[in-house]
């Protein structure tokens, strides 16, 4: 009885106030939440059979990271959603403005359900509250917006690494509202905003955006012929190529120069020709490790995986080429002593021409200094054509 009465008072003295307009937002509030005339689990126009419009923009503080292994990017985002709710128009009776409410509160009030469809791992910011902010305007107009941590799967084309380009996307999409009850649009004016330095290059250390983003909407049909709306926005990534060529392409090509010192080494020096050799193919193999290392493994070769094969190619032949060397400075050691035993046995033999190992094998040496290097020129040539210009 008590309740009862309590209740009927609370009704007759906002009727009051609400006759009188000095309502306080608290009030307002009151009025406008616990009203038998509104239901949080409702859809503002669900009763009218028309889609609630709600409006869409990103706000991204922050990219933190871009995986290749794991083929998925970081982002601090804010998520700010607009809508119309004709049930919060308060303009009637009072003269205030908008309405503020705490996070506390906003489970009191219908939100719409918009999840990220490609997202692997995503927060909501709690410190020092959960990061929510939420306000009404008299006229129903509602502002929602929440601080978001996401990390979002994008399929990576790894063929021109390290001189490739991607394209992530972000996708979002009302998880239980039909089009018919709720309709996601873009902000037409800033979908999205970067609220990163044009010339902050430590907001993404690896890439850069190399054209603008795009943004579209689109429609989902599920398992049970229902559609959905949905909205999609595009990043356009372009890797940034200069700790690839001081880390990788650099020294790799300084490495097959090196195995050339062995064509002017002297061909009798055999630990120094076998050392250098060995030593070269041994750091191009680990250099090569290293870069697979942090590179998903594909079905399919890479410009890295060609650049590297190529460099440990030649390093390799080098080696192969002062093996043949070694073989004919034997023959020659091998001819010398025959001549050597003819001689001292005065055996009268008819003349017969005898090859010239050794000669042989300066001439391959020689041979090497000018092929070697022409034929690596070549294919940079080829590679940085074929791979820049794609």
């Amino acid at each position: 009885m008590n309740i009862l009465f309590t209740s009927l008072w609370t009704v007759l003295l906002l009727g009051r106030m609400v006759r009188s307009q000095q309502l306080q937002r608290r009030d307002i509030l009151n009025y406008l939440l616990n009203s038998s005339a509104y239901d949080a689990r409702i859809a503002p126009d669900y009763e009218k059979d028309v889609a609630t419009e709600v409006d869409v923009q990103l706000f991204v503080t922050s990219i933190d990271s871009i995986n290749a292994i794991s083929m998925d990017y970081s982002m601090n985002v804010f998520l700010r959603q607009t809508w119309r709710d004709s049930r919060l128009n308060f303009s009637h009776i009072s003269n205030i403005s908008v309405l503020e409410l705490d996070q506390r509160r906003i489970d009191d009030v219908w939100v719409p359900d918009t999840y990220f469809q490609n997202e692997k791992s995503a927060s909501v910011h709690t410190v020092t509250v959960p990061n929510k902010l939420f306000h009404i305007y008299n006229d129903g107009f509602v502002i929602y917006s929440i601080r978001l941590s996401l990390t979002l799967s994008c399929i990576m084309d790894l063929r021109f690494f390290p001189m490739d380009d991607q394209t992530c996307s972000i996708f979002m999409e009302s998880y239980g509202y039909s089009i018919e009850n709720v309709a996601l649009k873009w902000n037409p004016d800033d979908p999205v905003i970067f609220g990163l330095d044009d010339n902050d290059e430590q907001t993404l250390p690896q890439f850069y955006f190399y054209k603008p983003l795009e943004t579209k909407g689109c429609s989902t049909v599920n398992s049970f012929n229902t559609e959905f709306s949905c909205l999609e926005a595009k990043l356009f990534f372009q890797r940034n190529l200069g700790f690839y060529m001081s880390q990788v392409f650099i020294p790799s090509m300084m490495i097959v120069i090196l195995s050339w010192i062995s064509f002017w080494i002297h061909v009798d020096a055999v630990p120094a020709r076998v050392s250098l050799g060995v030593i070269c193919v041994l750091t191009m193999t680990t250099q090569s490790s290293g870069i697979r290392s942090s590179l998903p493994v594909v079905s399919y070769i890479k410009a890295i995986d060609i650049w590297m094969a190529v460099g440990l190619l030649f390093v390799f032949a080098a080696l192969l080429e002062y093996a043949y060397i070694n073989v004919q400075t034997r023959k020659h050691r091998k001819q010398t002593k025959d001549n050597e035993k003819d001689k001292k046995s005065m055996q009268i033999m008819e003349p017969q021409t005898k090859t010239d190992f050794m000669d042989r094998a300066r001439r391959v040496d020689r041979l090497s200094r000018v092929v070697f290097p022409i034929c690596y020129a070549v294919f940079n040539l080829v590679f940085w054509v074929v791979y820049l210009s794609k």
